[in-house]
């Protein structure tokens, strides 16, 4: 299948290149990058090297390109995949979706119309940790589930502080993705309310918020999501579920290999009590690799998306309410 690139912006676009590069089933048409110092700034690293550089977006609209990677900043991605679409282009789309809300679900809306994948870049979908906490809490394994933590802070340098200070939510509105992401799914509907606390605390750029909170009401259930920008490499980031039957608690989230589980009663193969269950351990890149491959499969038919339209539309709607872009919906 013949793939490009659109943007080099975004965090994730030489993990997602890298993806495109080594996976046997891809030829790589090339990228467009649209800042001309962008590209230079990439053309010689690892994963750009040697890379086929359009000279026009134009160019990415060529019949034989099947799908693209969108890897714009978070101020142009949506623009720019709002045009791939159009184009009849598969997207596998890096988060978040924009912060126009009715122009991402134009997006959505064309991409259904014309059957195309639509798969936003999410890569703990593909986190065999998160799976097996979905797993334990979508069986009953838990009990209900009435409440939610994670913890997903990170340090930002002063160059992109300024950058993602145009955006009401600051850190929250770039990070909380993808732990709201596995909120949503966990708990299968659209929270009632949603309250933040956006601050400054460091001052260092005074419009970005670099010290934030979001609270999640469900019918039954709570989740808080805590997300800053300063905290001390390398970060304590975590993710817990607690039911009536039963907890889980991931920590640290990457590599994720350990899940302490707290049972109320022997179940399902694990004891009464507190034990520690080992899973998996899966690389950045390797997830990155999983949602191609996920993506890949989806267009060929081969399997059903494991996000419908009308979930990427929920998360992305969470998220815009709850970082201060969408007042109500």
């Amino acid at each position: 299948m013949r793939m490009a690139q659109y943007g080099t912006g975004h965090g994730h676009a030489p993990g997602k290149m890298m993806s495109l590069r080594t996976n046997p089933q891809i030829d790589v048409a090339g990228i467009y990058e649209p800042s001309a110092a962008r590209r230079v700034a990439n053309e010689d690293t690892e994963a750009y090297r040697g890379m086929h550089w359009f000279e026009s977006e134009e160019e990415l609209f060529a019949p034989d390109i099947i799908a693209v990677a969108s890897e714009g900043a978070n101020d142009e991605s949506l623009d720019q995949t709002q045009r791939l679409v159009a184009a009849g282009k598969h997207v596998w789309y890096d988060k978040p979706a924009g912060n126009n809300w009715k122009q991402w679900q134009e997006v959505v809306g064309v991409a259904r119309q014309k059957e195309l994948q639509l798969q936003c870049g999410y890569m703990f979908r593909y986190h065999p940790g998160f799976c097996k906490i979905a797993s334990w809490a979508h069986s009953g394994l838990l009990g209900d589930v009435f409440s939610i933590r994670a913890h997903m802070s990170t340090t930002v340098a002063t160059d992109d502080r300024e950058r993602m200070s145009q955006f009401e939510g600051g850190i929250l509105f770039d990070l909380c993705g993808h732990v709201l992401d596995q909120v949503l799914w966990l708990q299968g509907d659209r929270p009632h309310n949603v309250t933040s606390f956006l601050r400054n605390d460091t001052g260092e750029v005074a419009r970005f918020k670099d010290n934030t909170l979001a609270v999640f009401e469900f019918d039954r259930a709570l989740a808080f999501i805590d997300i800053a920008a300063m905290e001390t490499p390398p970060m304590a980031r975590r993710f817990e579920v607690y039911g009536t039957r039963g907890s889980a608690m991931m920590e640290p989230m990457e590599p994720g290999d350990r899940i302490r589980l707290c049972l109320d009663e022997e179940r399902s193969g694990f004891s009464r009590g507190e034990q520690v269950v080992t899973v998996e351990t899966r690389s950045r890149q390797d997830l990155y690799n999983l949602e191609l491959t996920a993506f890949l499969e989806a267009i060929e038919g081969k399997r059903e998306p494991d996000r419908s339209y009308d979930f990427e539309l929920l998360v992305q709607e969470t998220l815009l309410r709850v970082a201060g872009e969408l007042i109500a919906a």
